[in-house]
């Protein structure tokens, strides 16, 4: 029932095509050392559905491109999000999307840090907290509703 959404009417924004990347150079020995960049982290996340509506988290400009800090270098990525409205109460589901895609797509090497934009959310440090805790990820993945939901956020969609 739409007069239970958190935002029922978000403002949708036009996805940006997109871009050519050059291949990868192949692996030797060792795929893990596998460099990455910005767009292939973004790439990765820009089509995870929103908990709550049939749109993307870009299509909602929950994610951007200008959000996500790399440091391949360091094996560090961190992705920052915007959710639509300060009280949101799907912010920790759509770190946790973001989070496990991330865990399935990137090499292992990487730290992923999944944090809310400062001053976005009500609970922006709790949120925080729960997102980067290792020990408070895996209990979430242990349940069963939660794992659905996920999968069900990071189903391809084929517009």
């Amino acid at each position: 029932m739409v007069s239970e959404l958190i935002n029922a009417n978000p403002i949708i924004y036009e996805k940006k095509q997109r871009r050519a990347r050059t291949a990868p150079s192949a692996c030797d020995d060792d795929c893990a050392l596998e460099s990455i960049d910005e767009l292939e982290v973004f790439d990765h996340i820009r089509d995870i559905k929103d908990p709550e509506h049939p749109y993307s988290l870009e299509e909602l400009k929950v994610i951007t491109e200008e959000a996500i800090e790399l440091d391949d270098q360091r094996s560090y990525v961190r992705v920052t999000f915007t959710p639509t409205v300060e009280h949101c109460s799907m912010a920790t589901i759509i770190g946790l999307c973001i989070r496990v895609k991330l865990m399935r797509s990137l090499p292992s090497r990487y730290k992923v840090d999944i944090r809310l934009a400062p001053g976005s959310h009500a609970t922006e440090a709790a949120v925080n907290k729960q997102l980067n805790d290792k020990e408070r990820v895996a209990a979430a993945l242990e349940n069963p509703g939660l794992v659905s939901m996920v999968d069900e956020c990071l189903a391809p969609s084929y517009d």
